[in-house]
C-alpha cells in the first residue's frame, strides 16, 4: 500500500513523545543502520583532509546559489566594476520607523535580557494569530498551534526535519526556491519536482501529476507568492491540493514568505481553504512585508497535533527571535497593514519600471502583481541558456541577475531580476542591458 511505502525507511524506534495519535506515526526517529562510511586518512596538519569525518547529510548539502552570486558580485566590485545587484532578494528600504521604534523601545525592557519562552513571546504569538484572522479570515490558537521562527528558513527546517526520513518523497513545483533542494538533501528525502510553464500561469497542472507521485509523496511543498515568478495561487488551485493532500495521505506546507506582497487581491493563504487545516503547514516571513530581512523574525502555523511535534523538536535543535525582535515584530503585525500596502505599490512601480524597459529591449517578462522579481524570458539567440545569458549580462553591461535554471529545470529559459533597488538602479540597469548587443 502507499501508506507502507511512505513510512519504509531505515529501522525506526518509537518516539517517547509519539503516545499523541493521528501524526504520531510522522514523528518517528529514525535509527540508521549504515557502513563504516569512508575511511578518515591523516588529520589536516599531516597533510589530510577532513573529508572522512564529514557526515553524508553534509557533503549532499549542494552551494547556496545567492552565496555564490554574493562572491562573483565581490570579485567584480573589487575589480573595479560599478555593479548594479539585481540578483538579491535583500530590501533596499528602511523597515517601517513605528515597528523600528517598538523593537528600540523593547531593548530597554529586562524581560528581553532574558531567554525568551521556548514556543515564542505572548505577545508576539497574539498578534499572528491577529494577522491571520484579520487579513486572512483564518483563526488560529497561538497556544497550540503557531511557533515564533527565526524568519521561514528556520520554520521550513524544522517541518521537514521532523517529517522526512530518509527515502522520503517531498514533491515541489518548479520553479522553486533552491534552499528547498537542500532541504531535503539533508533530510535524506528525494525531492521530486513538477514542471510548470507560463501557458499555465506557472501553477502546476496537477491533473497532468502521475498519481503514484503523490501516493509516494509524504510532503508537497508549495510557494505561493512564488519565488522567482511572482505566481499566486488561486483558491480553486488550493482546494485541488487539499482534495488530492487528503485522498493520498500526504502534506502540504506553503512557504508564505511573500505574504502581504500584492497590488491585485491580497494573496491567499492555503489555511484559508475549506479542508486545509487538518492537512497543512504554513511558514510566514517577516522579511519582505514588513523590509524586516535582518530582524530575522517569523512564525509557523500547523494543527495543534502535529504542531506540538514541531515544537519539541525545535525546543531541542533551533532557537527564537530575539524578545526584543518579537515584540518588533507584534508592532507589524498588530498594524494596519497600510505599510505593507505602500510597499506592494512601490514594487508594483519598480516592476512597471524594469519590464518596460526590458520589452523595449525584446526581453518579455512575465506578468504579475505579486512578489518582489520579474521573471524575463532570455533572448531567442540564448534560448535554452539562461545561464550563458546572465553571464553575458553581468560580462558586458556590470547587472547582476540570477539565471533561471537555479531554479530548477523549468527556469532554463528565463532569468529573475530582483526589484529591491532603488528606482534610478532599475532605470540604470534597464538601460545597460538594453544597450546590449546579441
Amino acid at each position: 500500500m502507499a501508506d507502507d511505502r511512505k513510512h519504509q525507511s531505515a529501522r525506526q524506534a518509537e518516539n517517547p513523545r509519539a503516545e499523541r495519535t493521528g501524526y504520531a506515526e510522522r514523528a518517528q526517529y529514525a535509527q540508521y543502520e549504515s557502513d563504516k562510511g569512508p575511511e578518515r586518512g591523516s588529520w589536516p596538519a599531516d597533510g589530510g583532509g577532513y573529508a572522512g569525518l564529514l557526515a553524508r547529510r553534509a557533503a549532499a548539502v549542494p552551494a547556496n546559489v545567492f552565496a555564490s552570486m554574493d562572491e562573483v558580485v565581490a570579485q567584480e566590485r573589487a575589480a573595479g566594476f560599478d555593479v548594479i545587484d539585481l540578483s538579491k532578494a535583500n530590501p533596499d528600504l528602511p523597515t517601517p520607523a513605528y515597528i523600528v521604534e517598538a523593537g528600540r523601545a523593547a531593548t530597554g525592557r529586562l524581560e528581553n535580557h532574558r531567554y525568551t519562552p521556548f514556543d515564542g513571546k505572548p505577545d508576539f504569538l497574539q498578534a499572528a494569530a491577529g494577522w491571520y484572522r484579520r487579513e486572512q479570515g483564518v483563526d488560529v490558537d497561538w497556544t497550540t498551534e503557531l511557533l515564533a521562527t527565526c524568519g521561514a528558513i528556520m520554520g521550513l527546517s524544522t517541518v521537514t526535519q521532523v517529517l522526512l526520513d530518509p527515502g522520503d518523497t517531498v514533491v515541489v513545483p518548479e520553479p522553486y526556491y533552491p534552499p528547498y533542494a537542500a532541504l531535503a538533501a539533508v533530510a535524506g528525502a528525494r525531492m521530486v519536482t513538477i514542471p510548470t510553464d507560463e501557458e499555465h500561469g506557472f501553477i502546476p497542472d496537477l491533473d497532468a501529476v502521475d498519481p503514484q507521485v503523490w501516493d509516494d509523496a509524504k510532503l508537497l511543498l508549495l510557494n505561493y507568492p512564488n519565488n522567482p515568478t511572482g505566481a499566486a495561487a488561486t483558491r480553486q488551485f488550493y482546494e485541488q491540493v487539499v482534495r488530492l493532500a487528503h485522498r493520498h495521505h500526504f502534506l502540504v506546507m506553503n512557504d508564505f514568505a511573500y505574504a502581504g506582497i500584492g497590488t491585485e487581491a491580497l494573496p491567499l493563504s492555503l489555511l484559508a481553504v475549506d479542508g486545509a487545516r487538518d492537512v497543512s503547514i504554513e511558514v510566514v516571513s517577516l522579511s519582505k512585508m514588513y523590509g524586516m530581512a535582518g530582524w530575522r523574525a517569523g512564525f509557523a502555523a500547523a494543527p495543534a497535533e502535529l504542531m506540538a511535534h514541531i515544537r519539541d523538536y525545535h525546543h531541542q535543535m533551533c532557537t527564537n527571535p530575539a524578545g526584543a525582535v518579537q515584540d518588533a515584530g507584534a508592532a507589524g503585525l498588530n498594524g494596519d497593514q497600510s505599510s505593507v500596502r505602500e510597499l506592494s505599490q512601490r514594487y508594483a512601480h519598480r516592476r512597471g519600471i524594469l519590464s518596460q524597459a526590458l520589452s523595449a529591449a525584446g526581453i518579455r517578462s512575465f506578468d504579475s502583481a505579486y512578489g518582489l522579481f520579474v521573471w524575463a524570458r532570455v533572448p531567442d539567440t540564448f534560448a535554452g541558456d539562461g545561464d550563458a545569458f546572465a553571464r553575458a549580462i553581468l560580462r558586458r553591461t556590470h547587472v547582476a541577475v540570477m539565471p533561471g535554471s537555479c531554479f530548477g529545470a523549468s527556469g532554463k529559459d528565463y532569468i529573475r531580476l530582483s526589484l529591491l533597488e532603488s528606482e534610478d538602479h532599475l532605470i540604470e540597469a534597464a538601460a545597460r542591458i538594453r544597450g546590449m548587443a546579441w
